[in-house]
């Protein structure tokens, strides 16, 4: 494990799970409420009945490359996509490892944890967090970023992604999050002529599904077949196998995709209450993501005071290239909206006079 030191003040193992308490509103972790559905809930529960067997995943292997597009030996699962960078760390032997930051911070850790060193590719607040790909060093040969990048809700344009692609490079895009977004406009997951490209997605987020773990690898078969010869056996659970062949039904897309559009109309309502507070800042031109990076004054002590109120929030400070200035919000339904923001005008009403 990576702890902050003197050196480098960023915990990379700190999530947003560490902000939630009993009775607070959860508005530190990015899982879309009222999930899962009962109609998921249900799959997942009928497929107990196969428990003394033990997985077989090449059905749901097969149903999700039907939904991208791609041929079966081009799909592995994993428990949740935090397994997936844990097995690219330990199939891969970069010489010169990018991660591109503010991300999440569990590629990092992963590739550290293994041996790797890892260099930090910073984007620039002042160009609002948005992708240079110039910034990233022709010798790097494993470059990994997020899209939409979590905490920065920044989407970067998939064609824009692509020109980090090149010969003896592995391009790695986790799209945990790319199912939020209407109409997935920006995702590299069909795409099967970018050489090196590895798209990462889950199924945790939209589906509510972070104690089942279930994601999977979109990438060439070599590079497939690599990460599967480092995945211990049968590490996808019966009832995960379930879910995943579940969630990438056209019902299901269907209903991520209705979701997504009213995520869209949540953030743009969330945007414009928390630009009535003087002094906070909206990360980003454009947020895409299930949440928002907030710039705010005595942002720790703004924390700890919404927690007092009932609000449990995310500190930002954990992800390298942001400092204590810095919030992460999960996006909610209108009324929750109006109770935070009840709440933040209280809890900036302490804040002493510019």
């Amino acid at each position: 494990m990576r702890t902050p030191t003197d050196a480098d003040p960023y915990d990379l193992r700190h999530h947003g799970d560490a902000e939630v308490g009993d009775g607070l509103i959860d508005l530190a972790v990015n899982v879309r409420t009222g999930t899962p559905p009962a109609w998921l809930a249900e799959r997942i529960a009928a497929s107990l009945a196969g428990l003394a067997a033990y997985p077989d995943g090449r059905a749901a292997r097969h149903a999700v490359a039907a939904r991208h597009g791609r041929p079966d030996p081009e799909v592995l699962l994993t428990a949740g996509a935090a397994e997936a960078f844990v097995l690219l760390a330990r199939a891969l032997n970069p010489r010169h490892a990018v991660v591109v930051h503010p991300q999440f911070t569990e590629p990092e850790a992963a590739l550290r944890a293994a041996g790797h060193d890892v260099e930090r590719v910073v984007l620039r607040e002042s160009d609002g967090f948005r992708l240079e790909p110039t910034a990233v060093p022709p010798t790097a040969d494993l470059v990994v970023l997020g899209n939409p990048t979590n905490p920065t809700s920044v989407l970067h344009p998939a064609a824009l992604v692509r020109t980090l692609a090149r010969p003896g490079r592995t391009l790695v895009v986790d799209e945990a999050f790319m199912d939020a977004v209407p109409g997935e406009t920006e995702s590299l997951a069909a795409d099967r002529d970018t050489p090196g490209l590895v798209v990462l997605r889950s199924l945790t987020k939209t589906w509510g599904l972070a104690g089942l773990r279930i994601g999977y690898v979109l990438a060439g078969r070599e590079l497939i077949t690599a990460l599967e010869g480092a995945q211990p056996l049968w590490a996808v659970s019966t009832p995960a196998l379930a879910a995943a062949r579940a969630c990438v039904e056209p019902a299901a897309l269907a209903e991520a995709a209705e979701a997504a559009r009213t995520l869209t109309a949540d953030r743009a309502y969330l945007v414009e209450r928390l630009r009535e507070f003087r002094g906070l800042e909206v990360a980003g031109d454009t947020p895409a993501a299930p949440f928002l990076l907030l710039r705010l004054p005595d942002a720790a002590g703004v924390r700890l005071r919404l927690r007092s109120l009932g609000y449990a929030v995310r500190r930002a400070d954990t992800f390298p290239g942001l400092g204590p200035g810095w919030l992460r919000i999960a996006v909610r339904d209108r009324r929750t909206t109006e109770g935070l923001a009840n709440a933040l005008a209280t809890a900036m009403a302490e804040l002493p006079e510019p």
